[in-house]
């Protein structure tokens, strides 16, 4: 990694079901990335607020509830009320391959399912984070 990356971790919506959030954000730790975890049943507008104020290079939401399609948007769109558009989103958690290209379509940057290998989601996550380090600086 070009340097020590910001992600907050979060649960959006009324999802109770915060293991696998909270293996990843020790993950992303233990890859070096500064986790900021918000806790269980977040809303959009609270994601986004902790991510201007723990001025976050990345937001990686998890979801087993089904309601991705309402609250991944959301949280997109109140990052980009606050200005910002160049925050990383990421997620993961029980979402339909279906469903996949359709979140990809309104921004998020990439989805891990269950079974995707821990090494996957960190090497992505620091080579996305590199890459917009490096077209920002050209």
């Amino acid at each position: 990694m070009q340097r020590r990356y910001r992600v907050v971790v979060a649960k959006t919506g009324l999802d109770g079901h915060d293991r696998g959030v909270k293996v990843i954000a020790r993950l992303l730790r233990d890859a070096g990335f500064e986790v900021i975890y918000t806790g269980l049943f977040q809303t959009p507008e609270q994601v986004a607020e902790a991510a201007l104020q723990e001025d976050a290079d990345a937001v990686g939401l998890s979801m087993l509830s089904g309601a991705h399609l309402t609250l991944f948007p959301r949280v997109i769109e109140e990052l980009r009320n606050r200005g910002l558009d160049d925050v990383l989103v990421f997620g993961g958690g029980i979402i339909p391959a279906a469903d996949i290209s359709v979140l990809q379509s309104q921004g998020v940057a990439a989805v891990f399912t269950p079974g995707a290998s821990m090494e996957a989601i960190t090497s992505w996550l620091a080579q996305a984070l590199d890459d917009r380090e490096t077209a920002g600086s050209s």
